[in-house]
C-alpha cells in the first residue's frame, strides 16, 4: 500500500485496509440474505418458514419449495446465483457473530439449492457451497431438521423412469417433473451430438421449446407433453444405427455422406455403407496412430485415404462438387473425433 497506494492514483489512502472489516462484511451478508429472501418470496417461497422444520415435514417443505423455484430456467438460475452469493459472503464473514446468527437461514438456503440442483442432475454443491455445507454440519448446535442418514444420490437422468415422472406430474409436482425431464433430454442430447453432429437439430428443437416456455407462450402441461414427444423421438434416433445395421461411429460418417443430400436408392445406400465400413476400418488399423494430428505427413495421409476410398466407392450420383464437400466434411469429422491409436469419442462413450 505504501508503494502503490497514496499518491499513485489508485485511490488508496493512508489507513485503508486491503479487505473490508468484519462489520462491513456482516452488513453485506445481511444485504444479500435480504435480497435472496425477497427473490424467493417473490416466487412463492418463504425461506424463513423452513427454519426448524423437522423430519418428513422438512422433506415435504423442500419438495414444495423446489417445485416453485423450478418453475422456469430464469427463476432457477436467479435463485442459485443469489444462493451462491450468500454462501460466499457467509463463509467470508466467519467467525463474526453474524455468521452464527444467520446459520439457520443459511442451512435452509444451502439445502434448498442442493435440492434444486439434484432435480436437474447436478446434486453436488460445487465450490464455496461445498465448504459452507461442511461448515454447517460441523457447527456447534447443528440445525435440528437434518435427517440422520439422509444423503443426496446422483440420478442418472438418461435412464429415468418416465412412468414415474408422469405420476409425479399428475400428483401436482409439475415444475419438478418438467425440470427433471428437461435435464434428462439435455444430458442425452449432449452425448448424442458428441457422437453425431448431425443430431444438432434435436438440440436446437429442445432449446426452442425451452425458450417458448420461459417466454410464457406455452403452459406447463403443453411443455411437458412436448418434452415427452421429443424424448420418444430421441429414443428412436438412438436406435437408428441398429436399423441401419451400422455402429454409432459408422452412422455418423454415413449421415455426413447422405444428409441432407443426395437422394439415394436402397442399392446406393448399401454402397455408401460399405465404403464407410471400409474407410473406418482402414483408418483405425493403419493411419490413426499416436499424435497423427501433430504431423503434416500423417494428416495428409488420412486426408488422401479418405478421398481415395470415397472416390472409389461412392455412387456416381456424387458429382465432383458434392464429392469435394463430403470428403472435406468426413476429414473434419475424423480430425475432431479421433485421437491417436484409434481412440475416439465412441470408445469414451462405450
Amino acid at each position: 500500500l505504501a508503494v502503490y497506494g497514496t499518491g499513485s492514483g489508485g485511490g488508496i489512502a493512508d489507513g485503508d485496509m486491503p479487505v473490508a472489516s468484519k462489520e462491513v462484511q456482516a452488513e453485506q451478508l445481511a444485504e444479500v440474505l435480504l435480497e435472496l429472501s425477497q427473490y424467493a418470496g417473490g416466487n412463492g417461497v418463504s425461506l424463513s418458514d423452513g427454519i426448524g422444520v423437522a423430519a418428513f415435514d422438512w422433506v415435504a417443505w423442500l419438495a414444495a419449495a423446489a417445485e416453485k423455484i423450478l418453475v422456469s430456467d430464469d427463476v432457477r438460475r436467479g435463485f442459485l446465483t443469489r444462493a451462491d452469493m450468500c454462501a460466499t459472503q457467509w463463509k467470508a464473514v466467519k467467525p463474526h457473530p453474524a455468521a452464527t446468527e444467520s446459520q439457520p437461514i443459511m442451512s435452509v438456503i444451502v439445502r434448498l439449492a442442493q435440492r434444486v440442483r439434484m432435480e436437474t442432475g447436478q446434486p453436488d454443491i460445487s465450490g464455496v457451497m461445498a465448504d459452507v455445507e461442511r461448515l454447517l454440519q460441523e457447527s456447534v448446535g447443528a440445525v435440528p431438521f437434518v435427517i440422520a442418514g439422509w444423503k443426496v444420490v446422483q440420478i442418472d437422468l438418461t435412464r429415468i423412469d418416465f412412468d414415474a415422472l408422469a405420476a409425479l406430474f399428475a400428483a401436482g409436482n409439475k415444475a419438478t417433473a418438467a425440470a427433471r425431464l428437461q435435464a434428462s433430454l439435455e444430458q442425452r442430447l449432449d452425448r448424442m451430438v458428441r457422437l453425431n453432429a448431425g443430431r444438432v437439430n434435436y438440440a436446437d428443437k429442445l432449446r426452442e421449446m425451452i425458450d417458448r416456455y420461459n417466454q410464457g407462450s406455452k403452459n406447463i402441461e403443453e411443455f411437458f407433453d412436448e418434452l415427452k414427444k421429443l424424448a420418444a423421438s430421441l429414443t428412436e434416433e438412438e436406435e437408428r444405427h441398429v436399423r441401419e445395421e451400422l455402429t454409432e461411429e459408422e452412422l455418423a460418417v454415413f449421415d455426413l455422406l447422405t444428409r441432407p443430400d443426395p437422394v439415394l436408392t436402397k442399392m446406393q445406400e448399401t454402397s455408401v455403407k460399405n465404403v464407410v465400413r471400409e474407410l473406418l476400418d482402414k483408418l483405425k488399423r493403419e493411419l490413426l496412430v499416436l499424435d497423427w494430428k501433430q504431423r503434416q505427413t500423417t494428416r495428409a495421409a488420412v486426408q488422401v485415404t479418405i478421398e481415395q476410398l470415397l472416390d472409389g466407392g461412392l455412387p456416381a450420383v456424387y458429382d465432383r462438387t458434392l464429392f469435394a464437400r463430403k470428403s472435406a466434411a468426413v476429414f473434419e469429422h475424423v480430425f475432431a473425433k479421433y485421437q491417436g491409436n484409434g481412440h475416439s469419442v465412441y470408445t469414451d462413450a462405450a
